[in-house]
């Protein structure tokens, strides 16, 4: 008796999960462009002439900056604005040689007349928002404006930022971030183009509309009694700017954002540094979405504004569930599930992808630069491999927020790189290596072996989908793996390592090579398995398909005889939610039935009707037994040995990453000790 061919229901359960996260997606996606409509706003300004000046505090929270904490220094005490009516406060949490530079700098400065404060905590609780909460108790004047450590304000800043002040509810003003090393590396472009979406987009759509914008922790101004009436700052998550400033919006005041003052900064050079900014981020939208959006949805405000709101501190969401979809993508090409948009028309998923996508983009590009929107396109192919690659880092980061996991606020190192010549290799600050590339490279190798299923399954038109997001996994695995190295001194006075600095340097590279080693290993085996497990099903397919077409009984049973040689003689790969249509046992007794029949029919005449019944029978036979096959094909990828080997697999990497690691630190405090 054959077996049921409806579709297993784990498959089904993935095919509508797909689905769903695609529905979500797209969503996000639309509501982005929904942003870019608003965008075009044309707002007019309400900036108007200060009538008197203001006095002002600055406040400029550092953590080990040595490279650029004298920069922002010299560029706030710079700003043309009277010394008596400015109070600069530099909020100094350093351990290192920064405290130094910033102590000897503000004494300079006092002695030139400015009031210029060395605020020292004597710990880091806190952290960011810390200081800038027990700043505050120090603050004088009605305004008070923030610069992190590698921003750069110029000197008509205050000037022309307060004077958007001009209503007494407008609660802080956000400027534009500008990119001092924009064109240094890839990474830094796509950093920046990224950047000027979300504050030519979406801040700019947003002060257009009065719906919920962010304050962006720095590069802008507040008005204290904003900051005190909203309940200051709290240090509960990681975006301490984010959660003020829904806040002081839920109590009813008001923010700009001005695009026009743009404030240049310092982009991560290094890719570790990226990724942690990422991460915190990532992390501290979806922990003020835990903590806010209760409060949201009960406030009075507009039903938009609070879909704005939602969209905005969940949006990290889209990282993981892109890498659920990127997993569940081969397992559906494997069971032959059809996933174009329109049956029969498969370009058309292509050009859905490309409409919704790239195509969209680059017209933004274009609109928004009209002068030099080719560099800014290619700048887009940059941030696409960035995006994708950053899901993983990002991912990690939701489910930290979701599930509680408590962080160190870890700042973004910068190294005072503005010219393409500059070189942070052998500076401080460079970030180590991280497990979480090791994760990057497993999607890496996921999604090649995801595209090759996707070409043998005849549905290549998925292959560069696929594609793009194992450039961006291997690009930034890749870039993590070489911005984690550091280079040799350059002294000619090299001094001598002694025996066990030699071993850790030995071991350090063995361990790398082993690490490379057992990817490659896994490679292979993955290969292999495909070849020996899933190859010979997709053989015996394309024997059964030819069977359906046959009318010779010799040659349908010469096949049929072929199928059962490459099919399992026993077993059921399918080890949650088991079903008959799996069981290669039965898949082996239906086989021998159409066996039976084409012995049978061959016999008698091919002008009879039981001839033709015989053969009808075979061929409406060999279609449920190749449905059976399909059923069965994604569940030998995912066997339990498979997946016992790969929970090795990554167990063993893991474990040499942990003794590279520990030897690498060793040869770290080697080259420190120099």
């Amino acid at each position: 008796m054959l077996s049921h061919t409806l579709p297993n229901p784990l498959i089904q359960f993935l095919w509508n999960l797909f689905i769903t996260i695609a529905i979500v997606i797209t969503l996000y996606t639309c509501n982005f462009y929904y942003l870019v409509i608003l965008s075009r706003q044309q707002k007019k300004s309400n900036s108007v002439e200060l009538k008197e000046t203001p006095m002002v505090t600055i406040h400029l929270p550092i953590y080990d900056e040595k490279y650029v904490a004298a920069r922002l220094v010299n560029a706030v005490c710079a700003l043309d604005y009277p010394k008596e009516k400015l109070c600069i406060q530099v909020l100094d949490d350093s351990d290192d040689e920064t405290y130094d530079i910033l102590k000897s700098l503000v004494a300079d400065y006092q002695k030139k007349g400015f009031d210029i404060l060395h605020v020292r905590r004597g710990n880091r609780k806190g952290y960011k928002a810390g200081a800038l909460r027990h700043a505050m108790k120090f603050a004088k004047g009605d305004f008070v404006a923030i610069f992190d450590a590698d921003f750069i304000p110029p000197s008509w800043f205050l000037k022309k930022a307060l004077s958007y002040f001009c209503k007494p509810e407008i609660g802080f003003v956000q400027c534009r971030w500008g990119h001092v090393n924009e064109k240094y590396s890839a990474l830094t472009k796509a950093q920046a183009l990224s950047l000027d979406f979300h504050f030519l987009i979406e801040q700019k759509a947003k002060s257009n509309t009065h719906l919920f914008m962010n304050f962006n922790g720095t590069a802008g101004v507040w008005r204290r009694q904003c900051i005190e009436d909203s309940g200051g700052w709290h240090t509960a998550t990681l975006v301490e700017d984010l959660d003020l400033s829904y806040r002081a919006q839920m109590k009813g005041w008001k923010c700009v954002f001005i695009p026009d003052i743009v404030v240049n900064a310092e982009l991560p050079v290094q890719m570790n540094a990226a990724k942690r900014q990422q991460f915190r981020w990532a992390k501290g939208s979806i922990q003020c979405a835990i903590k806010l959006l209760g409060d949201v949805v009960i406030k009075r405000v507009p039903i938009n504004t609070k879909i704005q709101a939602f969209v905005q501190l969940t949006r990290h969401i889209v990282h993981p569930l892109v890498l659920i979809q990127f997993l569940i993508l081969p397992i559906l090409l494997a069971a032959k599930i059809n996933l174009y948009v329109i049956s029969g028309l498969p370009l058309f998923t292509i050009i859905a992808y490309l409409a919704v996508g790239p195509v969209a983009y680059v017209m933004i590009i274009r609109e928004l630069w009209e002068k030099s929107w080719k560099s800014k396109a290619v700048s887009y192919l940059y941030l696409v491999f960035y995006s994708a690659g950053m899901s993983v880092n990002n991912t990690i980061a939701v489910f930290d927020a979701l599930f509680g996991k408590k962080n160190e606020f870890l700042r973004t190192p910068k190294f005072g790189i503005i010219k393409n010549s500059d070189d942070w290799r052998d500076k401080a600050y460079a970030l180590p290596f991280t497990k979480t590339t090791l994760l990057e490279i497993f999607f890496g190798v996921y999604g090649i072996i995801g595209m090759f299923i996707a070409i043998f399954s005849n549905n290549p038109i998925f292959a560069p989908i696929l594609g793009i997001q194992v450039v961006g996994f291997l690009y930034i695995a890749y870039l993590s793996i070489s911005h984690s190295t550091f280079k040799k001194s350059k002294s000619r006075n090299m001094p001598v390592r002694t025996k066990n600095e030699r071993m850790a340097n030995t071991y350090y590279k063995a361990a790398l090579a082993g690490i490379i080693g057992l990817i490659m290993l896994g490679v292979v085996m993955a290969f292999e398995e495909y070849n020996t497990a899933v190859y010979p099903l997709d053989e015996a397919r394309g024997i059964l398909f030819r069977i359906q077409t046959a009318a010779d009984p010799q040659v349908i049973h010469t096949e049929l005889k072929n199928v059962k040689e490459l099919l399992p003689k026993t077993g059921n790969p399918v080890w949650i939610f088991p079903t008959d249509s799996t069981d290669f046992g039965k898949i082996q007794e239906d086989l021998n039935d159409m066996i039976s029949t084409v012995d049978k029919i061959s016999s008698v005449s091919p002008d009879s009707a039981a001839y033709h019944t015989g053969m009808y029978n075979i061929h409406m036979m060999s279609d449920v037994v190749i449905r059976n096959i399909i059923d069965a094909t994604p569940y030998m990828y995912v066997s339990v040995s498979n997946i016992l080997f790969g929970c090795i697999w990554i167990a063993v990497i893991i474990g040499i990453f942990a003794v590279l690691k520990k030897k690498r630190d060793r040869l770290q405090s080697f080259e420190i000790s120099e």
